[in-house]
């Protein structure tokens, strides 16, 4: 299929080629798209489109919650907040409330972000400021 679709092969690509921190700015901007669609669907009263986008979300959750070293205290509490985010994605779908789906883009936009940060404070590490290694 990617082969007869270009842009499904580079996304496809992009994830192959994507480093760790990479693949989790993505989900972070994934899981943050489902929501916004799930707003729209709650807005447009399309119960099954939203039900699908708030578990398309879910299922994001529970993968950046899969890939957290346990033995980091920074994942414990990282585990705690998605915990969270899952139980009022839950919560959000069961009635209906777009309301908790703006708490929750909130709280992913801080993750994204500050995941943003944390790649750039790396890269720079890595290879230096500006030329300045």
């Amino acid at each position: 299929m990617a082969m007869n679709n270009p842009y499904a092969a580079y996304q496809q690509n992009s994830v192959n080629t994507a480093s760790p921190g990479e693949v989790t700015l993505m989900l972070y901007n994934g899981c943050l798209k489902f929501i916004k669609q799930a707003i729209e669907d709650i807005e447009h009263k399309e119960y099954e489109a939203k039900n699908t986008n708030i578990q398309k979300a879910q299922k994001i959750i529970s993968e950046l919650m899969v890939t957290l070293n346990m033995d980091l205290e920074i994942s414990k509490n990282m585990m705690i907040m998605y915990e969270y985010v899952n139980h009022r994605l839950t919560e959000a779908n069961i009635n209906n409330e777009a309301l908790i789906l703006k708490e929750i883009e909130g709280i992913v936009i801080e993750f994204r972000d500050t995941w943003k940060q944390v790649i750039q404070i790396t890269r720079q590490q890595q290879y230096g400021q500006g030329g300045k290694a």
